[in-house]
């Protein structure tokens, strides 16, 4: 993205750290000094890339009730058997490889997100995509849960992005006053530093 570009390198640091080929290498998930299946199923494995103040992703696993789940648990070998092939894994709770990688396959985009970019508040105009995303998602949940519960829950996340999107619409249109009456840059006076040192809005 351009404005990650444009950041200064401390900002994009761990952009480029995981977005060089990581995904076409074995030893990202893997690691080089210890190649264990076993260990590439722990979720934390995923957290080397996939967390931080640009994609939250384990941040928002970790504080949900499968997260949860997941964290006071993973050390009994009774409810997670990480010895055993995701094809015949029966966890007590989810884990990332659980679903993202479903019966151990290693195409990760397959089982990906399916609101990249609120794309799901499309699926109520008939976008074939985010349809089909849905439905391989459902049976996904439904190992555990019922395929009810998992459509509704699909529905409420449709409704979330409906709102955000009405409110980054709205949002858009101050911004865009604001450069029309000439007042789009700060001054510095109303300058204050952010936690990694870049200025926002006081």
């Amino acid at each position: 993205c351009a404005w990650s570009i444009e950041r200064p390198p401390g900002d994009t640091a761990g952009c480029t750290f995981c977005h060089t080929s990581a995904e076409e290498r074995c030893n990202t998930c893997h690691q080089r000094h210890q190649f264990d299946p076993a260990v590439a199923r722990h979720s934390e494995q995923c957290k080397a890339c996939h967390w931080g103040k640009d994609h939250r992703d384990w941040e928002a696993y970790d504080i949900s009730i499968h997260g949860v789940v997941y964290q006071v648990n993973k050390w009994n070998p009774t409810e997670f058997d990480f010895s055993k092939k995701l094809a015949d894994a029966d966890y007590v709770g989810p884990t990332c490889q659980y679903c993202h990688m479903r019966g151990g396959h290693h195409n990760v985009q397959r089982l990906s997100t399916v609101y990249t970019s609120m794309g799901m508040s499309n699926a109520d105009r008939g976008a074939p995509l985010w349809k089909e995303k849905r439905d391989t998602w459902v049976p996904v949940c439904d190992d555990c849960h019922s395929p009810r519960f998992a459509r509704e829950n699909l529905q409420a996340m449709d409704e979330a992005c409906k709102d955000a999107g009405l409110k980054y619409t709205e949002t858009f249109k101050v911004a865009e006053n604001l450069m029309l009456d000439g007042m789009g840059e700060p001054m510095p006076k109303d300058l204050a530093p952010d936690w990694s040192g870049q200025h926002i809005w006081s």
